[in-house]
């Protein structure tokens, strides 16, 4: 009986959610066939902010890579930049300067022109703001300046050929519209101007909002849809419905047995591509307490760890458990072999994770959980994302894995602001998280373990959650910095692989599948395995590629 009352309710709480999805909006019909609606956020209301600069909240997709734009457009399957708001770049002066051409003819949303004073002016803010400068770009820039409409200069404190990409990949703001904002931080940008395909809201509720196409964006004919379209879900469950009865073209959602529950729906339309190119997935111990500083209680948690069933049971085979150096496929031509087979505290042995505690002095006490040399004992909270199902089932076994070997370890979910504001500030014991994925191994492990990146405890932080910074690390980073040449380039990343599986500052878990689901019902263009022109997924705005989808997105009638 109880068996038959728990199925009972989850059906009807399927259907609940379906009712939901399909009459949360009058412009939910089949009309929308020039509407791409998305699934790439978890909000059970909307909250009105396109702030591309605020490193506080989170602004509201596409705010980042749609609204806004780069220079420059990283291309992760192909490991390449594409030429955006610039076409062209020198560097100079010994790899001191870097000069941008900008592409003419360039409008923002509002009809003003957009030159170099924009480029300008959006550095500035985040050299008088140092919170929204969240790739640390002013700690080797010296200046920025406009040379003439259309070139705008980058002069370099130090050589600092890494720089380009965080340059680079920066989203442009409009001059005329920052210069009157008196507090950059705190500005919401409820009516975005913006350079990129998308820049007019239709429509904004807390249930649902639409972001129309931009009149006077620059690539003729593009976009190719009038809108997108982005209703609320709190969580993977509601989110994975609206994309299995066609009420989501397009998400960056884990589906649990995806070919059975989604594709076998509608083989001719719905398709699925998660290469292993996103970020690496880490469990992140904050260093900055005591019971986590030393690399033996770091590595003795890593072995308590059964990566295997993770992948197995939490991310259903949709990905591989990590190696010791935390690189995924988009690293894999820089992985380290040797480095990889010295890594050994990433296998699953309960008994050396118990020989490790004892020998760094976590002994156990009477009830079974082990107590530092200050008698307090070893407790903490694995904090994770409500709703993001694969990661509540990961965190359920870590804490399981971890409570078996006496650390009493407990699964907490948090709702995704209140989660980012912890972990970004550095306010956690542990938790789940991504990992930047950055256009070079250089800046993967700049943001796990060199100083530049340690942000004080409060303040928020966009990577380096975990407050680790490594001496050896930034002596081999700084030398990546001057060098051009391919084998000394190779040589400076095993060293960086060594450092990070010597010192184990975060504890990997598996490669992040770029999740990207879609239906070609109504929408067609989208990246594929048979047509693998960029990375597939909606989460992938950081380095503005989501934008090479944007505008290859077509109507299906669309010929």
């Amino acid at each position: 009986m109880i068996s038959w009352n728990r199925s009972v309710r989850g059906a009807l709480a399927w259907l609940i959610v379906f009712a939901f999805v399909i009459g949360c909006d009058e412009s939910a019909e089949d009309s929308r066939s020039g509407i791409v609606t998305v699934s790439v956020q978890r909000a059970s209301a909307w909250v009105r902010n396109f702030n591309p600069l605020s490193p506080e909240v989170t602004p509201r997709w596409p705010t980042v890579a749609g609204i806004h734009e780069p220079l420059m457009v990283f291309n992760s399957v192909k490991s390449e930049y594409v030429p955006w708001l610039a076409t062209d770049f020198t560097w100079g002066d010994g790899n001191l300067s870097l000069r941008f051409t900008l592409r003419e003819g360039v409008r923002w949303s509002d009809g003003e022109a957009f030159d170099a004073d924009d480029v300008v002016s959006t550095f500035e803010l985040l050299r008088d703001h140092p919170a929204m400068d969240q790739h640390h770009v002013w700690q080797a820039l010296q200046a920025v300046r406009r040379i003439e409409g259309h070139i705008v200069e980058f002069v370099f404190s130090r050589p600092f050929v890494p720089g380009f990409g965080d340059v680079a990949i920066q989203p442009i703001v409009p001059e005329h519209v920052w210069d009157d904002v008196e507090d950059p931080l705190a500005f919401a940008n409820p009516d975005p101007v913006g350079t990129g395909p998308f820049t007019e809201v239709r429509v904004f509720r807390d249930d649902v909002y639409e972001i129309g196409r931009n009149p006077r964006y620059w690539q003729e004919g593009v976009p190719a849809v009038e809108a997108l379209r982005f209703p609320a879900f709190e969580g993977n469950d509601t989110s994975n419905l609206g994309l299995i009865f066609d009420e989501v073209d397009w998400g960056g959602d884990f589906i649990p047995s995806i070919d059975r529950v989604y594709v076998e729906r509608h083989p001719e339309h719905h398709h699925y591509w998660f290469p292993l190119t996103g970020g690496s997935v880490f469990l992140y111990v904050n260093t900055e307490l005591p019971a986590f500083a030393d690399a033996r209680v770091r590595k003795a948690l890593s072995l308590a760890l059964d990566r295997t069933l993770i992948v197995d049971v939490a991310m259903f085979h949709y990905t591989r458990p990590a190696d010791a150096t935390a690189l995924t496929d988009a690293y894999a031509a820089w992985r380290d072999s040797s480095t990889v087979e010295a890594g050994d505290w990433v296998d699953f042995d309960p008994v050396g994770a118990n020989a490790l505690l004892d020998e760094v002095g976590f002994a156990r006490g009477p009830d079974g959980v082990r107590r530092g040399p200050d008698g307090g004992p070893l407790r903490f909270d694995v904090l994770c994302v409500r709703g993001w199902s694969d990661w509540e089932r990961a965190v359920e076994i870590i804490a399981g894995n971890l409570r078996a070997v006496g650390v009493d370890a407990t699964a907490k979910p948090l709702e995704f602001e209140e989660w980012y504001q912890r972990v970004s500030r550095g306010e956690f014991e542990s938790s789940i998280g991504w990992s930047l994925e950055g256009a070079s191994i250089y800046h993967f492990y700049r943001s796990l373990m060199s100083e530049d990146t340690v942000r004080p405890r409060g303040e928020s932080s966009a990577t380096n959650w975990h407050r680790y910074s490594s001496a050896a690390a930034d002596s081999v980073l700084e030398r990546l910095e001057v060098v051009s040449d391919t084998s000394d380039t190779r040589e400076l990343s095993n060293h960086l692989q060594r450092i990070f599986v010597d010192e184990a500052p975060a504890i990997p878990l598996f490669p992040g599948p770029s999740w990207a689901v879609y239906s070609t019902h109504r929408i067609e263009g989208f990246p594929s395995i048979d047509d693998p022109y960029a990375d597939p997924s909606p989460h992938k705005f950081a380095r503005g590629e989501v934008l090479l989808v944007l505008t290859r997105l077509r109507p299906v009638d669309d010929d």
